[in-house]
């Protein structure tokens, strides 16, 4: 009674908004008997939910791979399914399947599938016993909806876990694992309107029923005994499967509006209206998507206690750190100003001291001027595409039901804003004094499309040789390269001739022909020190997020948090900003002029934490087993860091810029 009268309440409140759904991510109407398409995805390993667990590979295969001798669509064989650019990138293989699904048409009798007969002597029976013991999942999609198997986590709460087991390992399957090759399949069905229905859930009991595998199919669950695949020996295996459908009640809707609302509040913060402006699709604006994103993890309900008091601690952070840095600001280096003022407008002649002393020198140009200009580009052009991407991943356009839109989006972009970069990276270096201006765009445009590719593409040997459908097909590399090179670096091009012609940036005191000496430097000022110091503050405000992104990238987890992603995005930004102006500030008190190369170091000195914490993630929550399933997460982790780098040390760098001109125009210069 109570959640019926707070559901009331809720209703009442947003009953008047209309529902919004994403082109291609919207469900389908069905009518009584109309068919259920079910179209199945690439295998994939998976955490089994454990609190020890473990994944123990990175390598993908299609469901159709010859080895795994599953069922096929007959007469013209599997159909592969229209995927996005950002779909394949992640690995995504949908094809369509034999199963024989009508709306609201109670299967309940034992439906056999096919028989296939596996043979020992190529090897394909230890391959899937393999596969099971490496706890590989089966992934389907209807309508866009992925199976999942029900599951109580430590609280007693329901959740879905995506994608069902191929086997069985654990007990006395230990040493020769059970194959699953019967499946319950439960459709979760809401009508909207009369005559028609939406799947609103999909629910996979995967089973193992052994025995003779040529007569009658039963389908009897628990009264058999498993199948064993013997190395040994030829093995028939009969698939079978069993539907129902089960309609969404009142009280459950009820009940998964409160806990949406709830877990949306806390995962997305302020954000939360933007968020469920996005996730409503049916007539109790509850989203179908509730269950798949609240995924069961034991560290994230240590997570959630502290999730609503840290954004305040976060945030309480940033404040504290601006202000410090104010009064610097404000009361050190205002009073050196008007220090520094009066002695200029006095008759005595006293000897400059502190930062002053390098006024001279603070914009001598650095040493490799060309890498520093290009580096500062490219980081501006990742920021830019960042930036865009949050944006519409708050509007609910990079929502989980729209699969492969996140790195689509990533992707045309990061192209689309070449030109940022060339602008950023022709003035830069036109301000540090640099001559070769053509070699500078040529370099921006390539240099790091190009180490990605490469990087990229040795890793894609690795997928090709372990057989994984994670590949990236030869005609979507090429694409990504005709949109790099044929996109983003003209556009680079366009950037850098208005960068250049807008000029160098004017700075408010000349250079001295003779350098001066530089004196010893404090111990935590020298060498790496600074940029492991300053980083500690911007990754202790990303690593509880790093948690979850880490486990969407390689554990197959569903990302939906863009919220709070975003602000602590911004958070991370602004205390990089910070930390790396108040070190630029130490620098040059300390007399070192040198501050170009150390402001973008300092500024990117999180990334080091960040591969730390990539490595700590590898010991705690993988045990690969194969030697490229390592190579694939230390490239892919080293690929991240490298980014992150970029974006971080170009923030740095072009916030100290702005803080030293500011600085040094204050004061009188004889």
């Amino acid at each position: 009674m109570r959640c019926t009268h707070a559901f009331l309440i809720l209703a009442s409140c947003i009953g008047g908004t209309s529902a919004f759904y994403l082109p291609g991510a919207a469900p389908h109407n069905f009518a009584l008997g109309d068919q259920v398409p079910l179209f199945v995805n690439a295998l994939t390993p998976m955490l089994t939910g454990s609190s020890n667990a473990k994944l123990k590979s990175l390598i993908n295969y299609d469901y159709y791979n010859p080895q795994f001798h599953f069922c096929e669509p007959t007469p013209n064989g599997p159909q592969k399914q229209p995927e996005s650019l950002g779909s394949i990138l992640f690995g995504d293989r949908i094809f369509d399947s034999p199963y024989d699904i009508q709306m609201l048409e109670r299967n309940s009798s034992c439906q056999t599938l096919c028989t296939q007969t596996v043979s020992a002597e190529d090897s394909q029976l230890k391959f899937i016993n393999d596969r099971i013991r490496d706890d590989y999942a089966l992934n389907w999609l209807i309508d866009g909806l992925p199976a999942a198997e029900l599951k109580i986590d430590t609280k007693g709460d329901f959740f879905y876990d995506l994608g069902f087991n191929l086997g069985n390992d654990e007990g006395e399957f230990e040493n020769t694992p059970a194959l699953n090759n019967h499946y319950d399949i439960v459709l979760r069905y809401h009508s909207p309107s009369p005559g028609n229905y939406r799947v609103v859930g999909v629910l996979v009991w995967p089973s193992s029923i052994g025995g003779p595998q040529d007569g009658p199919a039963t389908c009897d669950t628990e009264n058999s005994e498993p199948l064993l695949l013997s190395e040994s020996q030829t093995n028939t295996i009969r698939y079978t499967y069993r539907v129902t459908w089960n309609v969404r009640s009142l009280v459950e809707l009820c009940s998964l509006l409160l806990t949406s609302l709830l877990a949306i509040r806390h995962a997305m913060g302020i954000l939360s209206l933007v968020s469920v402006w996005a996730h409503r699709n049916y007539g109790l604006k509850a989203t179908r998507w509730d269950n798949y994103l609240k995924i069961f993890d034991p560290r994230i309900h240590w997570f959630s206690l502290i999730n609503s008091s840290f954004i305040a601690s976060l945030s309480f952070v940033v404040i504290f750190l601006c202000v410090m840095v104010s009064m610097i600001l404000l009361r050190t280096v205002t009073r050196d100003i008007s220090r520094y003022n009066a002695i200029d407008l006095s008759e005595d002649v006293q000897e400059d001291w502190g930062w002053k002393l390098v006024h001279g020198e603070v914009f001598r140009t650095p040493s490799h001027p060309m890498v520093l200009s290009v580096m500062t580009g490219n980081g501006a052009q990742l920021c830019a595409m960042l930036a865009v991407t949050m944006v519409f991943a708050l509007l609910g356009f990079l929502s989980p039901s729209n699969r492969g839109s996140l790195a689509t989006v990533m992707m045309v972009f990061w192209s689309l804003f070449g030109g940022i970069g060339g602008y950023i990276s022709s003035r830069v270096y036109s301000s540090l004094g640099g001559q070769e201006r053509k070699k500078n765009v040529f370099m921006t445009a390539t240099v790091l499309p190009t180490a990605i590719f490469i990087i990229v593409f040795l890793l894609n040997l690795f997928l090709l040789g372990a057989g994984s459908s994670g590949a990236v097909p030869f005609g979507t590399m090429l694409l990504i390269v005709l949109m790099w090179f044929g996109l983003s670096a003209p556009l680079s091009a366009i950037g850098a001739y208005f960068g250049t012609k807008q000029g160098a940036v004017s700075h408010p005191v000349r250079v001295n022909q003779i350098p001066r000496q530089i004196p010893p430097a404090p111990r935590y000022l020298r060498g790496a020190w600074a940029p492991l110091l300053a980083g500690i503050l911007p990754f202790g405000a990303a690593f509880v997020e790093l948690y979850f992104v880490l486990s969407s990238l390689f554990a197959s987890r569903a990302y939906y948090a863009f919220g709070f992603l975003a602000l602590t995005a911004c958070i991370v930004g602004l205390t990089t900003a910070t930390v790396t102006i108040l070190f630029t500030y130490f620098i040059l008190c300390a007399e070192e002029y040198r501050w170009h190369w150390r402001a973008f170091l300092t500024g990117g000195g999180s990334a080091f934490w960040l591969l730390l914490y990539g490595l700590f993630f590898w010991a705690s929550r993988l045990s690969l087993h194969s030697l490229s399933s390592a190579i694939l997460f230390l490239g892919y982790l080293l690929l991240l860091v490298l980014l992150h780098f970029l974006v971080t040390g170009t923030i740095g760098f072009l916030a100290s810029y702005w803080a030293v001109r500011r600085l040094y125009s204050a004061i009188r210069i004889d």
